[in-house]
């Protein structure tokens, strides 16, 4: 008997079969059962996660001749011919995407079903059909016969035009959850009688990246060894690395065990592991570890900002990393660099420099009988920088308290859909600093005007931070606005006080009046200390940094 492989044998014959799609499956068994059917279907998502075998179901189930509560019997005529019908035509778009293949399927359509209720036609990789191709059909869709229903399936939804999507009706199918493939691929092994290890089905899981078909093709791959599937099977064969290697890995960058981290990365490059599994696993690692160290229940050395800095570090090492240079090499110095000790100066030491270079002569050392005069300048120093960040804290508030009022004065349902989609496409721009996606990722868009954005944040730190760095966040996103805009944020507790003062001021027949922008430039403090004043004459400010 021919052998089949293990994603085509267990590929769903019925919609009970169909597994992580549970939305689309209701939608689509509502229409057959109300009787909605339309007349073109869009099915996206990435590989491997049951579009065209949903499609198949689908176009089984509406010419089943004794449906069962949205079900094929499996037992009628069409169903049982399913596989050979003359009224079920499958089209591959990639090698079938001219103008003269779909000018054939247009003629062919107008012809009458054989056996069932409808003719249909299901387009996979649908996005590869060229544009005169996608003209053609276009009338067709436009005003099919009664008996046609098309059902177009792609992985590259961007590239089908949007004169085609707005014919259809589109479903979108998401990737496979680990929970769901663990299941799936352990029903299959019991199927199968393959000896497996659970950690093994978990790492198989972890592999095949949301795939219901990579994760079956992959255990089938596996099987063929004829001995237990195990974890150290995988991790040989496949280049993958176990959870314990990166925890173990991320322990020893904690505790700064160099020497450790460093053997660890030079036997990850001896081996054929792929490094974009490696920086995928990391990242899954500590964005566990950050979320335990935001609700407080994380017991170790590591900080929010230290985690973050390495996620958002191996982030870009993934999307422009150099393949001339060892991936590995670069992620270590990663790891090491996010937790390098900073060269830190105290204050005697930078006031001596400083005052140094403004001596008219040159002074090879600092005579003993001077040293106290410099302790005592130090002294001085101090309470200026306490004063100097009261001042700015009070600035903060009153900024935020008149950029919430104009915010209020102005707000539009529309303008905060826009800042809102502005938030999500900003995660993916690559112009946006690193230290600014944080803020993004920490902050949610709660009340826009056209002018003006209201931010909350879950960390009282994070919100501090968005409005000392207010000004650089709205020099960083002004490529998506036609006129200047500005940002005020406030923590979850201080934004449910302000939406019901708005709202209970409203209801009273009040009203906000706008608060001028200049009125906060009179408030800003004089930011510079005295000695940076001096530095910065004397030297490129680009140049410097204040430790």
């Amino acid at each position: 008997m021919e052998y089949k492989v293990l994603y085509r044998k267990y590929r769903p014959t019925c919609f009970k079969n169909i597994v992580g799609q549970e939305y689309t499956v209701k939608m689509l068994q509502n229409a057959i059962i109300h009787n909605k059917i339309a007349h073109s279907y869009l099915f996206t998502g990435p590989r491997g996660t049951g579009k065209t075998s949903t499609a198949k179901v689908f176009a089984k189930t509406i010419n089943c001749e004794h449906l069962e509560n949205g079900e094929a019997c499996g037992k009628c005529n069409a169903c049982l011919s399913f596989e050979q019908s003359p009224d079920i035509i499958e089209i591959d778009a990639a090698s079938n995407n001219g103008v003269d293949d779909i000018r054939e399927l247009i003629n062919n359509v107008k012809v009458a079903p054989t056996e069932g209720r409808y003719k249909i036609y299901i387009i996979d990789e649908v996005h590869m059909m060229t544009t005169s191709a996608f003209n053609a059909l276009l009338l067709t869709l436009e005003e099919p016969p009664a008996h046609a229903i098309f059902i177009m399936a792609t992985t590259n939804v961007e590239s089908v035009p949007i004169t085609i999507l707005s014919r259809c009706q589109r479903f979108n199918f998401k990737k496979f959850s680990l929970e769901d493939l663990i299941k799936q691929i352990r029903y299959v092994c019991e199927q199968e009688n393959i000896s497996i290890t659970e950690e093994a089905i978990t790492e198989i899981a972890y592999l095949s990246e949301g795939g219901m078909r990579d994760a079956l093709s992959l255990l089938d791959q596996l099987s063929s060894l004829g001995e237990e599937i195990t974890i150290e099977s995988i991790l040989t064969n496949y280049g993958s690395i176990s959870m314990k290697f990166i925890r173990d890995l991320l322990k020893n960058v904690e505790n700064r065990e160099i020497s450790l981290v460093h053997l660890s990365m030079q036997e990850l490059a001896s081996t054929s592991s792929d490094y974009k599994v490696f920086i995928k696993k990391i990242i899954q690692e500590l964005s566990g570890i950050a979320v335990s160290i935001a609700s407080g229940s994380y017991i170790g050395q590591f900080t929010y900002s230290q985690v973050k800095g390495i996620i958002f570090a191996l982030n870009d090492c993934l999307n422009k990393i150099n393949i001339n240079i060892n991936p590995f090499v670069l992620i270590e110095m990663i790891l090491l660099d996010n937790f390098e000790e900073k060269n830190t100066k105290n204050v005697d030491n930078y006031v001596e420099n400083v005052n140094k270079i403004l001596e008219k002569g040159t002074k090879a050392e600092q005579t003993l009988d001077e040293k106290p005069k410099m302790e005592e300048k130090v002294e001085k120093e101090i309470p200026q920088v306490t004063q100097e960040k009261s001042l700015e804290e009070e600035y903060i508030k009153k900024m935020v308290e008149i950029r919430v009022n104009n915010c209020f004065a102005e707000a539009k349902k529309e303008a905060l859909k826009i800042f809102q989609d502005v938030w999500n496409k900003a995660i993916d721009n690559d112009k946006i600093s690193p230290n600014i996606k944080s803020f993004i990722l920490d902050s949610t868009v709660v009340a826009a005007s056209d002018t003006y954005c209201i931010l909350t944040s879950k960390l009282e730190s994070t919100v501090y931070l968005l409005n000392k760095n207010a000004d650089q966040l709205s020099y960083e996103l002004q490529s998506y606005f036609s006129s200047p805009i500005y940002f005020a944020s406030l923590s979850e507790v201080e934004w449910k006080k302000e939406r019901q003062e708005y709202a209970q001021k409203i209801k009273n027949g009040g009203s906000y009046t706008l608060i001028s922008e200049s009125e906060i430039e009179k408030l800003k403090p004089k930011m510079q200390s005295e000695i940076e004043e001096i530095a910065t004459n004397v030297f490129n400010r680009d140049k410097i940094e204040m430790v």
